[in-house]
């Protein structure tokens, strides 16, 4: 059965390490007869949350005009979620954490997905990504039914291209068809 996947690549590079590995995510669902839609971050516009409280304690829509109530809705539709990001510091991006706590909006439609992650790093030990992957599974905990699927790690990669030459692309292919 055909499923709807998206992927929300929050690399600030087109084309850097953690989007080629969505692009080879994506190449691997397609091939198995996937509906696959990317969000590159870096082509929309993600304010930060202000704590306004309007959808929390108002039940409104969010007040931002942005693109945020686009992407939200592509998240409730969707049936497989990939989040990609570059890992800075021993944590997220700052584009992958705006996204997160833009979804307070409408988190509760978030139900019985199943979730991949991408995270690419400079630096080769495994222990640096913790951090996202800790993130990433808080995330999940405040969502209904989440099913984590798998994760890459692509370390030892900073130059954009440098992921093409390790194994991570053949297992994001895989990843990307055994969905």
């Amino acid at each position: 059965m055909s499923k709807k996947v998206l992927i929300l690549s929050a690399s600030p590079r087109k084309n850097g390490n953690s989007d080629i590995l969505c692009d080879q995510f994506a190449k691997g669902a397609e091939e198995s007869g996937h509906q696959v839609e990317k969000i590159f971050f870096k082509d929309k516009n993600i304010n930060y949350c202000t704590g306004c409280s309007a959808c929390l304690a108002y039940q409104k829509p969010c007040p931002q005009k942005d693109d945020m109530a686009e992407i939200l809705n592509q998240m409730i539709e969707a049936d497989v979620i990939v989040m990609a990001t570059p890992v800075y510091f021993y944590a997220m991006d700052a584009q992958m954490k705006t996204l997160i706590d833009r979804t307070c909006a409408r988190y509760t439609e978030i139900t019985g997905k199943d979730f991949y992650f991408i995270m690419t790093a400079n630096d080769n030990n495994i222990s640096a990504m913790d951090g996202t992957l800790t993130g990433f599974r808080g995330f999940l905990s405040c969502l209904t039914e989440p099913k984590e699927k798998g994760f890459i790690y692509g370390i030892g990669v900073f130059g954009m291209g440098d992921i093409k030459s390790k194994p991570e692309m053949q297992l994001a292919l895989e990843m990307g068809r055994n969905v």
